[in-house]
């Protein structure tokens, strides 16, 4: 639950981009929610041939996501595995680089620097939403060099935020998550979840949970949050004695490497305020109902938006912050690079799962 306003903000931040290979549209809504704390990074060129999209859903505060919307695709460029070509290796270091950053006096004033700022004559709240783009963002040199000063033993943030991002190379395409924003990928119609929703009541993640020392009451770890890993949420990070995977709440990415073929028509990746109103498949049927009647990508995203937004707060169902992007591919890939589909084991699901690999 959350805080609701009196009537929802409808007010979409938006934006279309293509090159010669890919086509993207996304859209972002506050909803009804008191503060938008979503984020997300688009960059068509993270470098001459790699695409780079991610969604980045913030809880307890926006700074998380707005950190990660501006830094993470720079840390997964700068991954020594970036350069070998390992780009799942290069995304998986990156998420826990992001915690990593965001401690010490360093870390404390770049979160400052991101905190609100409030607009004196419209009373918007400025800045809530980062969309990175152009070559500029990804050639900043910055080593990242400690500081000294009365900040330097924060220990990190109390909020946070999930990260899903998708990375497009030539044929291959990577998804990297934590949290439960996630990744869908339509191939000849058919949803196919590229990523897994991490909630506590998983075997693996309560499991994890309690050999670190939580619990989980009512479905939330430690009777507080309703996700079993994200990036930020320091205080569920302070086992000394264990690595940052095996934390309480951990930022530890499943890692999903998928080769595309000519059947695969766009991915989508948005956040739980999206699949909590529609299933992979239903959003997946939406869209295609929708693409040849919009004039843009956005606009479908506008659409999904719309349908997604509820009436009322009653239910809470439908007043989340929504964030949500689609890429299209615009060129047919090799039909013979096909990866194994297995059916989602969840009983009476509508979608299926292309294997996601955890590292």
């Amino acid at each position: 639950m959350g805080v609701y306003l009196s009537t929802p903000k409808t007010d979409k931040l938006s934006e279309n981009g293509e090159n010669d290979r890919l086509k993207f549209g996304l859209s972002s809504m506050q909803g009804w929610r008191a503060s938008m704390e979503d984020a997300h990074s688009a960059l068509l060129d993270l470098d001459s041939e790699t695409a780079f999209f991610g969604v980045f859903d913030g809880h307890g505060g926006r700074v998380v996501a707005k950190f990660c919307a501006k830094y993470l695709h720079s840390q997964v460029l700068k991954s020594e595995a970036y350069s070998t070509g390992d780009l799942g290796s290069a995304a998986h270091r990156a998420f826990f680089r992001m915690d990593e950053m965001m401690r010490g006096q360093r870390g404390w004033r770049e979160l400052s620097a991101l905190g609100d700022k409030i607009n004196k004559f419209s009373g918007m709240i400025e800045g809530l939403i980062w969309s990175p783009r152009g070559s500029d963002s990804n050639n900043q040199q910055d080593d990242w060099a400690s500081e000294e000063g009365p900040h330097s033993d924060f220990a990190g943030p109390t909020c946070g935020c999930t990260a899903c991002v998708a990375l497009i190379r030539n044929n291959q395409l990577i998804v990297a998550n934590a949290g439960d924003s996630r990744c869908v990928i339509s191939r000849a119609g058919q949803a196919y979840n590229l990523s897994r929703d991490h909630k506590p009541e998983l075997a693996a993640e309560r499991e994890r949970i309690m050999k670190a020392g939580g619990f989980i009451h009512m479905g939330r770890v430690n009777g507080s949050l309703n996700l079993s890993r994200a990036i930020g949420d320091v205080e569920f990070k302070q086992n000394k004695f264990l690595p940052p995977e095996k934390q309480i709440v951990t930022a530890n990415p499943d890692i999903n490497v998928v080769e595309l073929c000519d059947e695969d028509d766009f991915v989508v990746v948005a956040c739980d305020g999206i699949w909590d109103c529609m299933s992979s498949q239903q959003l997946v049927n939406f869209i295609h109902e929708h693409l040849n009647k919009e004039s843009s990508l956005s606009a479908v995203c506008e659409k999904v938006l719309d349908r997604c937004l509820a009436p009322s707060t009653i239910t809470g169902e439908g007043c989340d912050n929504m964030t949500m992007i689609l890429v299209q591919f615009k060129k047919p890939v090799d039909r013979n690079k096909k990866t194994e589909v297995a059916k989602q084991s969840t009983s009476g699901a509508d979608e299926t799962e292309i294997h996601v690999a955890e590292e």
